[in-house]
C-alpha cells in the first residue's frame, strides 16, 4: 500500500498539479497587494478620497466601559470590504485572461494533415471497366 502510494504521489500530474497550486496562492498574494495597495487607492482617489473597506452598516455600536475597554464589539455590515473582492476578482479574472492568451500565442498551432490522394470515383472506375471489356 505505501509502495502504491508513493508511485501516485511521484506521478507527474500530481507533483504538476501541486506546483500549481503553490504558484496560484503566490501569484493570488502578489493580486491581492496589487488590488490593494496599487488599485484601491486610484479608486479611492477618483471616488472622493472614500475607502471602501472601511464603508460599513452599523448594526450596533460598541460597547465600551469606564475605562474605555471594548465589553462588546460593534456589529456591523462591512460591504466595503466585498466591494475589494469584487474588484480584487474582476483584476484576477483579467490577469488571468492575460497569462492564457499569452501562453496560447507561445503553443505552436498543428497544421492539418495532408490528404491521402483521392482514388478515382466509382463512375470512373466502371468507365474503365466497360471500356477494357469493349476491347
Amino acid at each position: 500500500m505505501l509502495k502504491e502510494f508513493k508511485d501516485f504521489i511521484m506521478t507527474g500530474n500530481v507533483i504538476d498539479f501541486a506546483v500549481a497550486v503553490i504558484m496560484a496562492g503566490a501569484m493570488g498574494l502578489v493580486i491581492n497587494g496589487f488590488v490593494a495597495d496599487i488599485v484601491m487607492p486610484v479608486v479611492g482617489h477618483f471616488s472622493g478620497g472614500v475607502d471602501f473597506a472601511e464603508m460599513k452598516v452599523v448594526l450596533s455600536e460598541a460597547v465600551t466601559d469606564a475605562d474605555g475597554k471594548v465589553t462588546t464589539a460593534e456589529n456591523a455590515i462591512r460591504y466595503g470590504k466585498w466591494i475589494n473582492s469584487i474588484i480584487s476578482l474582476i483584476v484576477v479574472g483579467f490577469v488571468m485572461f492575460l497569462i492564457v492568451k499569452a501562453y496560447n500565442k507561445t503553443k505552436k498551432k498543428e497544421e492539418p494533415a495532408p490528404e491521402a490522394p483521392k482514388g478515382p470515383t466509382q463512375e470512373e472506375l466502371l468507365t474503365q471497366i466497360r471500356d477494357l471489356l469493349k476491347k
